[in-house]
């Protein structure tokens, strides 16, 4: 299941493979996800541009290094994440208060990634030819241009209902059949949040901008502080709508969640319940916890 949260990062072409890891805690098997990360990534990132040979061993082994370093490193805080939301659900402390310091400790953890894959992707940037920085600037231009297409063809309606049934499937991944009164909450939050998707596209390009003008440039001095901005500082490019609407539609998030376990019974608990144990033990099992590679 995906994060009901707005997106705290987006993925970079080149760093697709480290984003991915920021999604494993929504993953259905993430034991599994995670030992193909190093096969699932590259075929991923050649969906952006093709890369040499010799870039993609580069490209490999500094992936293989970074996996370690998360497992070794990231991983234990991450049971003991789950281990507090299993504490919570089991106890009844779903609340604004739980979920706000749950969903910082997450933030926490992708900005150690952010920082941790940094230098990397200075790194491989910085190798790209002029052919492969255009064949990325096609890439990008491509996806925003299905993107807005999308958004001019869609009515507000259209939006709203595909808004609604995506959040009932990803609630439904985790609780079972969702009961009336947790339909009708998923309805309110889906109009509270209001047509939203041009402000999201705008904020989307801008970034894209900032970027492409970087790479322009990447073989200057000013390069990896850039790519660091970009990376691990990207609230700095948002405008103020997108910097309100953001924190708004975060907070509707955690109100829903909290409105939603407040309705479920105790079958929906059970399963909830039950996936995250099933989560803890994906994690936990993963050799390089266990002094395997």
């Amino acid at each position: 299941m995906r994060s009901i949260f707005p997106r705290l990062r987006e993925r970079l072409p080149l760093v697709v493979a480290l984003g991915v890891l920021l999604l494993l805690v929504s993953c259905t098997r993430v034991g599994l996800v995670y030992r193909n990360l190093d096969v699932l990534v590259p075929w991923s990132v050649n969906e952006y541009l093709s890369m040499t040979t010799e870039q993609e061993q580069t490209f490999k082994t500094r992936l293989q290094e970074h996996l370690a370093w998360h497992c070794k490193t990231q991983l234990p805080a991450y049971l003991e994440w789950l281990n507090e939301i299993n504490r919570e659900v089991e106890t009844g402390q779903v609340t604004e208060a739980n979920l706000r310091a749950r969903l910082e400790e997450a933030k926490g953890a992708i900005e150690e990634i952010a920082k941790e894959i940094t230098p990397s992707t200075v790194q491989l940037l910085r190798k790209l030819t002029d052919a492969q920085v255009q064949e990325l600037y096609a890439s990008l231009d491509k996806d925003m241009r299905q993107r807005r297409e999308k958004l001019q063809d869609e009515s507000w309606e259209d939006r709203l209902e595909e808004r609604t049934e995506r959040m009932e499937k990803r609630l439904g991944n985790w609780l079972g059949r969702l009961s009336p009164a947790q339909r009708q909450r998923v309805s309110e939050w889906a109009q509270s949040l209001g047509d939203q998707n041009g402000l999201w596209l705008d904020n989307r390009a801008r970034w894209q901008a900032e970027f492409r003008d970087a790479l322009a440039q990447r073989q200057a001095d000013g390069f990896p502080a850039r790519i660091a901005r970009l990376l691990q500082r990207r609230e700095e490019l948002w405008s103020e709508q997108y910097r309100q609407t953001f924190a708004r539609n975060e907070q509707a998030a955690i109100r829903l969640l909290v409105d939603v376990m407040a309705l479920a019974d105790d079958k929906q608990r059970t399963r909830l319940l039950n996936r995250l144990d099933g989560m803890h033990t994906d994690f936990a099992s993963l050799a390089c916890l266990n002094g395997g590679d």
